[in-house]
C-alpha cells in the first residue's frame, strides 16, 4: 500500500511538472468572445459591428464567385457551371417535395439564398484572421476585429425576420385567407363519422388548438435564430478555447474542431432552410395532395 502511495504521487508530480514545462494552466479557459458584437463605427446613430462587416464581406465573395463560376452558361459547362447548377439542382430537388411543386418554383430564391448565405457565413469563421485578430478600443479592452456574422444575434434573428414575412407572403399568395383560417381554427374531423353534437363541440377544441398553434408559429424566430446563433457562437467559443489552451497544441490540437465546425456550419444551414420549407410546405403543400387525391378517384372511375 506505501508503495502505490509513492507511486501515485510520483506521477502526480510528473504530470504537474510536464504541465508547468509545457506552459498549461489549471485554470480554465475562459470565452475569448463575447454574445455582442463590437461596434468597429457609426455610420449616423447606426452602428458599424464586426459581424455587419463580416457579412458584407462574405456576401459581395458569394456573388462574385457566382458570376465568375457560371460566366456566361454553355451547353458544355465549365467546372464553375457544374457546381452552381448541381447547387441549384439540389437544392430544388430538396424542398420541392416539401412545400409543393406549385409553390416551389416561388420559394426557391428565397430558400437557396439562405441555405448559400448561412452556408458560407458559417465557414467564414473558420478562415484564419476570422475571429483571432483583435483590437483595442478607447477604454482599453480588446475585441475581435473581424468576427463571424451568423456569431452575432442580430444577424440570425434578421434571417429568421425575413423568413417568417416571406412565410406570410408565400401561405397567403398561394394557399390564401381562407385556407389559412381553416388550416390553423378549422375542424378538421369527417363529418361522416362524427355525431351531429360532438362534431359541433369539436370546433371549440381545434378553435383552441388553432390558438396554441399561432403562439408557436409567433416564436419561430426566436426559435429560428437562437438555434443558428448558438450553435455558431458555441462554436467559435470552442475553437478559441482550443486555440489557447496550451501554447504547444495551439497548431495541433484545433485541426478535428475545423472538420467538426464544418460539418456543423453545414448542418446548421441545412436545418434552417429546411424548417421554413416545412413552414411553408405545411400549409401550402395541401393543394399538391388534394389534386392527387382528385386524380386517383378519377382514374378509379
Amino acid at each position: 500500500m506505501p508503495r502505490i502511495k509513492r507511486l501515485t504521487a510520483a506521477l502526480f508530480g510528473l504530470a504537474v511538472t510536464a504541465s508547468a514545462a509545457f506552459g498549461a494552466e489549471p485554470a480554465a479557459v475562459e470565452p475569448t468572445i463575447t454574445p455582442r458584437a463590437h461596434a468597429l463605427g457609426h455610420l449616423g446613430p447606426l452602428p458599424i459591428t464586426n459581424s455587419m462587416v463580416t457579412s458584407w464581406v462574405v456576401a459581395v465573395v458569394v456573388i462574385l464567385a457566382v458570376r465568375i463560376g457560371m460566366g456566361r452558361p454553355k451547353l458544355r459547362p465549365s467546372r464553375g457551371q457544374v457546381v452552381v447548377e448541381t447547387l441549384v439542382q439540389g437544392v430544388l430537388d430538396l424542398i420541392s417535395p416539401i412545400v409543393g411543386k406549385r409553390v416551389a418554383t416561388a420559394t426557391f430564391p428565397l430558400l437557396i439564398g439562405l441555405f448559400t448565405f448561412i452556408l458560407a457565413q458559417n465557414w467564414a469563421g473558420l478562415f484564419p484572421g476570422v475571429g483571432t485578430v483583435m483590437i483595442k478600443d478607447s477604454a482599453g479592452q480588446w475585441h475581435d476585429f473581424v468576427r463571424p456574422g451568423n456569431a452575432d444575434l442580430n444577424m440570425t434573428f434578421a434571417l429568421a425576420t425575413v423568413s417568417f414575412v416571406a412565410w406570410l407572403y408565400f401561405i397567403l399568395r398561394f394557399a390564401g385567407p381562407k385556407t389559412v383560417f381553416l388550416d390553423l381554427f378549422g375542424n378538421k374531423a369527417e363529418r361522416k363519422e362524427i355525431p351531429g353534437v360532438l362534431y359541433v363541440f369539436l370546433y371549440f377544441i381545434f378553435f383552441a388548438v388553432g390558438i396554441i398553434e399561432v403562439i408557436s408559429i409567433a416564436f419561430r424566430p426566436i426559435s429560428l435564430s437562437f438555434r443558428l446563433f448558438g450553435n455558431v457562437f458555441g462554436g467559435e467559443n470552442l475553437m478559441h478555447a482550443m486555440t489557447e489552451l496550451t501554447p504547444w497544441s495551439r497548431w495541433a490540437l484545433p485541426i478535428p474542431f475545423y472538420f467538426l465546425e464544418m460539418l456543423i456550419g453545414f448542418v446548421q444551414a441545412l436545418v434552417f432552410t429546411l424548417l421554413v420549407s416545412v413552414y411553408i410546405g405545411l400549409i401550402c403543400n395541401h393543394g399538391d395532395d388534394h389534386g392527387h387525391d382528385h386524380a386517383k378517384e378519377g382514374g378509379h372511375h
